[in-house]
């Protein structure tokens, strides 16, 4: 089978990494004939590392674009693919219009989004994050839909596959310090204000806490962050936060880790380290990754909405107990990586992937369910004028 991956801009994300990690389990592991169309960025690095043949799309602000749609298409009658895997709404709409309905290429959409976005087309067989998002897509009408999370190398992510000690010691955090580590990239949209919470609440443990706080990544909030950092720092007399900029393996930070926070394939890649993790997400939601709320993120995904207000409760609760308890977090970060494993891993999510693919070969919509679907995803995409910009910062697994 030749499979076609159209990916978004190639950032330091967890959408884009999710893309790679799939696209080189199903050529390396299944026999898949692979080829990637994506805007290039920092993690062409890691694609051109895997090996995978990459066709560059254009860099654009509007979608959907007319000048990826053309460069979807040159792609596609160069390649001849037998299908295409669209990640996220932009790339689904552009394949839709620019080669499913004028040529009947046949296509998956992978939506890695917290909500669900109607203008996206309900006959297309489309995977989802998780399984709340699956079923509400079901019932508002989706035909086809299928289950697809974050998939995590639990090979390449694991205890003892990356020397977090060395980082310690550049970061000068001794072995009675405990460290906690962030991985994620630096929006201002949804991103920040949970490492923004992390560092209030490190500023407020701080003095009666061995805490120190490392924050991975980049984007436009680091400004922002650098300077939260900063009086954090200023109050507690010593660099107890200390941002790192992106990485492109940021495995180091998580074998360094004696706590991790983050959401999505973040959260997913330090339980797969065997390090306890703090979920987090919007309007101060955190909460402790445990056997008793393990359930709960399965429906949701590892993610979700607190109350709002500036009471970080939610946030400084877990952190204390693992900070005081070594075997509490011994024993979360067990439970945490035979949950990825079993959930999450690579193979489990890869065959998903590839089934899902194979059905998608041979389906043939009727002429007037085409038209009727197509009708309406028009309908939606103009009323909610989806004509924009489509954010760097936007909302994903990861």
């Amino acid at each position: 089978m030749k499979l076609l991956v159209f990916a978004h801009r190639l950032e330091l994300g967890g959408t884009q990494i999710n893309a790679i990690d799939l696209a080189a389990f199903l050529r390396d592991r299944r026999g898949v004939d692979v080829t990637v169309h994506a805007t290039e960025g920092p993690a062409l690095e890691l694609l051109r590392a895997r090996g995978l043949p990459f066709i560059p799309a254009p860099d654009v602000r509007l979608h959907p674009s007319p000048a990826r749609i053309r460069a979807l298409r040159d792609t596609v009658c160069r390649v001849r693919p037998d299908i295409i895997q669209a990640w996220d709404w932009w790339q689904g709409l552009e394949a839709y219009c620019g080669v499913h309905l004028p040529e009947g290429v046949p296509l998956v959409i992978t939506d890695m989004m917290m909500h669900l976005t109607r203008a996206m087309p309900r006959g297309v067989p489309t995977t989802f994050g998780f399984e709340g998002l699956r079923r509400q897509a079901e019932a508002a009408g989706w035909s086809r839909t299928a289950l697809l999370p974050p998939p995590v190398d639990t090979e390449a992510n694991a205890p003892g596959a990356s020397d977090g000690a060395a980082l310690r010691r550049r970061l000068n955090v001794g072995g009675d310090a405990v460290l906690l580590v962030s991985v994620s990239r630096l929006s201002e949209y949804m991103k920040s204000e949970s490492i923004k919470r992390t560092i209030e609440v490190v500023r407020e443990l701080g003095d009666t806490l061995p805490l120190t706080y490392l924050i991975v990544g980049d984007g436009a909030a680091m400004p922002r962050i650098r300077e939260t950092a900063g009086r954090a720092n200023a109050a507690l007399g010593r660099e107890a936060i200390s941002l790192a900029g992106a990485m492109t393996d940021p495995r180091p930070a998580y074998a360094a880790a004696d706590i991790v926070l983050g959401m999505g394939g973040s959260s997913l890649r330090g339980l797969a380290f065997g390090k306890p993790v703090v979920v987090t997400g919007e309007a101060g939601f955190a909460r402790l990754f445990s056997p008793e709320t393990a359930e709960g993120f399965i429906e949701t995904g590892m993610f979700g909405h607190g109350a709002g207000g500036a009471d970080n409760a939610a946030l400084s609760g877990p952190i204390r107990a693992l900070a005081r308890s070594p075997d509490l977090r011994t024993a979360l970060g067990a439970f945490g990586r035979e949950f990825v494993v079993a959930n999450h891993g690579i193979e489990v999510v890869g065959d998903t992937l590839l089934r899902v693919c194979r059905a998608a070969v041979g389906y043939r919509p009727g002429r007037v369910a085409l038209t009727a679907d197509a009708a309406r995803t028009a309908y939606f995409y103009l009323r909610e004028r989806r004509f924009r910009v489509a954010s760097r910062d936007a909302v994903e697994r990861g």
